[in-house]
Formats: C-alpha cells, structure tokens, sequence
C-alpha cells in the first residue's frame, strides 16, 4: 500500500475523476451505496472480465450462470441464512447512534455473521451514552413477490450469490455434461443490511460478489483448497498488486463459518488495516446435502469410476467486486515530484485501467482537429479511449495520468507534414514517434504483450 493513499485522498480522486460518487448525493445520499461513474464502471468491469478471463475462459473445469437476485424464500431457510445471518446490534440512548456489539470490542472477526460479542462495552464511542443489551439483527433485506404483502409473499434480496449455483448444480451438471471436479462461476448484486457501512465503499449494503462453487470428490478436498488458494492469491499479483501488500491468513477455528472445514483469506493492507479481499473456503457437503433435505431433490452425483454415488465437496473461492476496486486504486496510487509538481498516478495494470489510450491535439487550432479525430477513429475500434482537447498538453497528461491511462497519443504540427503521432508512456513519461499507419500495431505491442 501506498503511504501516500489515504481513504479521504481515494474519495476525492473517485468524486473529482468520475469513478465512484455517493449514490443519490443530491438527496443527502444514503448509507451503504455507491454510484459507479464514467470511468469507475470501466474499472469495474475491467476487473470483472479479468476475473472471469482467470477461473472460466482460460480453464476447462469451470463454467458460468447468472442466477436470479430474488429466490424461493425457503433457500434461504435450508442456507441457515433465517436462523444464523445476524449481528449483535446496541443502540446509544443519547445519540441515537447504532452500533455492532462484536465491533466495539473486537471479540469477533467482521466475517462471523452470528457470534456473539465476548465482552460487552457499556458506553457509546461517539458520546459517552450508555448503550443497549445486545439484540440479534438479521442482515437480509426483506420484500414482497405479488400484490399482497403478507406472510405468505415474503421474499429476500439474495444476501450472497452462492446459493443460486446450490440451487442449480443439478441442472448444470446434466446441461453441461462434465464430470467432478467441476467449478460454476457467477458474478452479481448481494445486498446485506449492514450495522454500520464504511471506510468507503470496503463495506457496503448493496455490492458485487465474483464467487466460484467448485465441486470435487469428498478425499480430494483438501488438495483442491490448496490449490485454490494459491489460483487467487497469485491472480492478485499478476495483476499488479504489490506483493508486500497482499497476504494469505489461515482462520483460526474460532473464525470459521459453521458449515466450513477450513478457510483461508486473501488479505490487502488497506489504510485502516489489513482486511479481507476475498475468502476460499472448503464448504464440504453442507450446502448440497441442505438444499437436497429441504427441496427433496436428488443432488448427488453418479461417479462412473466406482459406480457410487455421492454428495460432492465445495471450495468455494468469494470475492467482492468492490473490495477489490478500492484495494487496486489504494495500491496504484503514488505522488512524485516533476518539475516543482506533484503528479499523482495511478499505476494501474494495463488489462485494469479504464481508459487505454488518450488521444491529445495539441491545441484546438481547427487544422489539427481532423486528424486527431481520425486518430481517435482508429483507435477506439480497438480499445476504450478518451479524446482530450481542454487545457494546456501537460495538463492533459496530468489528468490521464491521474485515472491511469497507460497511454497519450499526441497529434502535433508535425503530424500534418510526416503523418505521425507520439506515444508517450505513463510511468516512465518516455515518448516514441510512430507513423499512423502502424499505430494500431505500435499500441497492441504496449497493450496486450
């Protein structure tokens, strides 16, 4: 992590740039959501598809679904999400304020959803008031399928995205025909009624979850863990994180969920300290054998090798889109001095950054603009670009460099003469004339190498 990259300097530069604002900020905004700009929403999605590049597209072994945000209420009750997906809640009788028990004390990890907080602080941390007796609150937001809001038509907004691929293993396994192991990947919405949202978007109400299910045969297990665990932890470097600021934490068995054999943790050292990036946990057969107990569905899988059937195990890989965009932007970020300024940067890995190449005139003098345009043209064919023309060159460059454009290509005088552009790099600031005509095989060189 950056030492320069605070959570109030990552706020600014996501408001000022474009990437993240407060979601309905011209209302007061509300707690927990976030809107995703111009560039955020690239960004996004740009570490969604390398995600889905690394576990579905380059892999034989796995597949993908998108399974529906709300579901038959009754999954959640063989999940145990009805019973066991709560948080002890105090309240300050002065202030009003509301608070996580286990979080004043810090007797519980903010994974262990249903523990109870070992020691109990009496006073409020904002005034002094005195705090309420611990109550039980469940995360899930709740709401109506039909005309009628009854008991009968009560429904969930999915708290993970996990139980939709449970729920579909059957069919995925008999559309797809494979055999274990076999992995099924989703990314999409989760929505949990957190306490108390913050430190930006790290902890959010509504937000993205990239989680894989992949199911093997009970003995094999722990092999696959393993492996998972080393899949995702060298994902985070390839693309670019500093190795100093990523780390793998074995939980404790006092940390672990009740339906998990072992867990492990991709862990960034974010400002406030080091937190979770993403979880892969060895699930075991819980969720197959829950899911086949309360629907009444045969979930078991025929092993032509031994002509048994069995209830396959799960590892289970989970990450949080939004975790990862803010834990990317954290270790990007960096200020260094050029020419008597501060320049900020953000060394983003080429397959992340939004924008890819920025095509600057000069100036704005008319016979400069058709040919930049033509540039632009032949270039946004091929990768997401962003055409300049405000303020002075170096400005412009300030502004690319600062979003984490790997890329500037200038148009200048001399272009209208020898029909060439500069390419100027973001990190080293080095510059290289090309012709136009090779210029799309000059930037897939620096692109895509």
């Amino acid at each position: 992590m950056s030492t320069k990259a605070t959570v109030e300097k990552l706020v600014s530069l996501c408001k000022r740039r474009g990437l993240v604002f407060q979601s309905s900020e011209i209302y007061g905004g509300i707690g927990g959501f976030w809107d995703y700009g111009p560039l955020g929403v690239e960004l996004k999605n740009n570490i969604k598809q390398a995600w889905w590049r690394a576990v579905v597209q380059e892999r034989d072994d796995v597949v993908g679904q998108d399974a529906a945000i709300v579901m038959n209420p009754t999954v959640w009750r063989a999940s145990g999400h009805l019973d066991t997906f709560a948080d002890p809640m105090v309240d300050c009788k002065e202030c009003k304020k509301r608070f996580r028990a286990d979080a004043l004390v810090g007797a519980a990890p903010e994974s262990a959803h249903g523990h109870e907080a070992a020691a109990r602080v009496t006073r409020c941390p904002e005034c002094g008031g005195e705090l309420t007796e611990p109550r039980m609150f469940n995360l899930m937001f709740k709401t109506y399928v039909g005309a009628v809001e009854d008991d009968a038509s009560v429904a969930y907004l999915r708290p993970e995205t996990a139980q939709g691929i449970f729920v579909n293993f059957a069919n995925v396994l008999t559309a797809t025909r494979k055999k274990l192991p076999l992995g099924i990947a989703q990314i999409g919405k989760a929505f949990r009624n957190e306490i108390t949202p913050g430190n930006f978007i790290f902890r959010d109400r509504e937000f993205e979850q990239m989680e894989i299910e992949y199911f093997v045969k009970p003995g094999t297990d722990e092999q696959w863990h393993q492996h998972w665990v080393e899949e995702r932890y060298n994902w985070y470097l390839r693309l670019g994180m500093q190795k100093e600021n990523v780390r793998v934490r074995q939980l404790d068995r006092d940390e672990l969920a009740h339906y998990a054999k072992d867990t492990y943790e991709v862990e960034y050292l974010f400002p406030m300290g080091w937190s979770e990036l993403e979880g892969i946990a060895n699930r075991t057969d819980f969720d197959l054998r829950r899911h086949a107990e309360f629907s009444g569905r045969d979930l078991e899988y025929f092993d032509e090798e031994t002509g048994e059937h069995i209830v396959p195990f799960v590892i289970e890989p989970s990450a949080g889109v939004d975790r990862l965009f803010m834990a990317f932007l954290i270790d990007a970020y960096d200020e260094e001095e050029v020419r008597g300024e501060t320049r900020v940067i953000l060394r983003l890995h080429k397959d992340l950054a939004p924008i890819k190449v920025a095509v600057l005139p000069l100036s704005r003098q008319e016979k400069l603009v058709p040919p930049a345009r033509e540039v632009w043209a032949l270039v946004r064919k091929h990768w997401m670009s962003q055409y300049d023309d405000a303020q002075s060159i170096g400005r412009r460059y300030r502004r690319q460099d600062e979003v984490g454009t790997p890329l500037c290509v200038t148009v200048d005088f001399d272009t209208l003469e020898d029909q060439a552009v500069t390419i100027r790099e973001r990190d080293s600031m080095e510059q290289v004339r090309v012709p136009i005509a090779g210029l799309v095989d000059a930037l897939r060189e620096r692109l895509e190498e």
